[in-house]
């Protein structure tokens, strides 16, 4: 059985690893249209602020290893520029050659993952914009943040990667602004929440200019609709778009963005072509559809379930909640289910219920506040999602509900919880349940 798998990063490694370990006749190629295999883009922040020493602290395994180790013909600079669906061919260029090439397959992977959206903004191609999400893109930067007249730092978008990019770089004494088109910081925080993140910024002097659009971009300033503001260096950081362009002629039906829409085995509508990662949809538990949240844990799930259903063992990917989590200077925010913003945009009924608590006994030593609010439907009572932001703590509760969203429950159930108590490390009733109980 012939395996071709595009793309060489969580998603097409994480299929390929499940292949060699099932199928001992297996014959698998991977194409990567760049140099690097399977390496953490979540890490990629942390090596810009030092706290990693470098980009090779983030590769899992090498492309020799998946070679030598493994038996994957791992090929590099092996760009796909389209699939033949019939004939079951894909064809490409090889970029160290500069020579086309075809490979048949019998069973094939799309894990092309995606690319950082960049808008049309006047002034966009000038050198002193980058964008983060391969290793050579967080290297160009770095090279430009070593310069010493680099010192007034824009950030454009404020979601996972802007808000650690700020911290990181505000970590190396530059001076930062996050521009940011809507109103608040953390879209994936309704604005209440998002609150405790802009005081967090504004704490350490990382400068937030909300609600302003984004209208010219020179060699040494970034002009809004609002102002005028001073930059040494701009990052782009406004999302990221599925990279599928060269499949639009193969029959596979994609959601308006470019993700691949696969069932629950990674099939896509084309026989024998599967699609896992940050180029695919994700089912959502809560909204009950095909929904994009690229997020590096989805990958490798994704990837694993294409690799077993590709060889013929039936598993099933059960959907996500869209669980996150990020650290924010002192602060650790995380989230999952859906918002108020999304329950009203989806059409779906919702209350919540908010409480400021504290991540241990309130009267032990260095207990700090934790803010935790739920979104319900008031009708059935059933959990939403869930938000938490603190210094500590705020990812065990969000852990916590990301199961409780994956089970169906209520907020009646999520109070009866057993959950553990001990004054060092919570309370008597845990700030979900104190959220629960507020509820009900």
């Amino acid at each position: 059985m012939k395996y071709v798998i595009i793309g060489g990063d969580a998603a097409g490694m994480s299929a390929a690893m499940q292949i060699v370990r099932n199928d001992s006749g297996a014959q698998i190629t991977v194409l990567e249209k760049g140099q690097i295999y399977s390496y953490s883009q979540c890490g990629l922040p942390y090596v810009v602020g030092g706290l990693i020493p470098s980009t090779d602290e983030l590769i899992a395994r090498s492309v020799e290893t998946f070679r030598t180790k493994y038996g994957i013909d791992a090929r590099t600079l092996h760009e796909a520029t389209s699939v033949d669906a019939e004939k079951r061919v894909v064809s490409g260029i090889n970029h160290e050659t500069s020579e086309p090439f075809t490979l048949s397959y019998d069973r094939l992977l799309i894990a092309v993952g995606a690319s950082p959206v960049l808008p049309t903004w006047k002034g966009i191609g000038t050198k002193m914009v980058h964008v983060v999400k391969t290793i050579p893109d967080t290297e160009r930067l770095m090279n430009k943040l070593s310069e010493k007249e680099v010192n007034e730092v824009v950030i454009i978008g404020a979601g996972y990667i802007g808000l650690e990019l700020a911290e990181n770089i505000h970590r190396l004494g530059k001076r930062v602004r996050i521009i940011q088109r809507s109103s608040h910081i953390a879209s994936m925080f309704d604005r209440d929440m998002a609150k405790l993140l802009h005081q967090e910024a504004e704490r350490h002097g990382v400068v937030v200019s909300a609600g302003e659009q984004i209208e010219l971009i020179e060699k040494d300033k970034v002009v809004t609709d609002k102002a005028s503001h001073r930059a040494d260096a701009v990052i782009a950081a406004v999302g990221i778009r599925p990279n599928t362009a060269f499949l639009k002629k193969t029959g596979i039906h994609m959601l308006e963005n470019g993700a691949i829409i696969v069932n629950d085995r990674m099939e896509t509508s084309v026989p024998s072509i599967y699609a896992a990662g940050d180029c695919a949809t994700h089912f959502h538990l809560v909204k009950e559809k095909p929904d994009y949240i690229p997020l590096g844990t989805t990958a490798n799930k994704q990837g694993r379930i294409a690799g077993l259903n590709m060889i013929g063992r039936t598993r099933s990917f059960k959907g996500i909640t869209g669980t996150s989590v990020f650290k924010f200077f002192d602060l650790i925010a995380a989230a999952t289910g859906l918002t108020e913003k999304e329950a009203h945009k989806a059409g779906i009924a919702y209350k919540s219920s908010t409480v400021e608590a504290r991540n241990k006994a309130g009267y032990y030593p260095a207990a700090s506040p934790l803010r935790v609010k739920i979104v319900y439907d008031p009708h059935s009572g059933r959990l939403l999602g869930g938000q938490a932001i603190g210094q500590e703590g705020a990812e065990k509760r969000i852990d916590v509900l990301a199961a409780a969203l994956f089970n169906r429950m209520t907020i009646e159930e999520i109070e009866d919880l057993d959950l553990s108590y001990s004054p060092p490390v919570n309370g008597v009733w845990d700030p979900i349940q104190q959220a629960a109980r507020r509820a009900t």
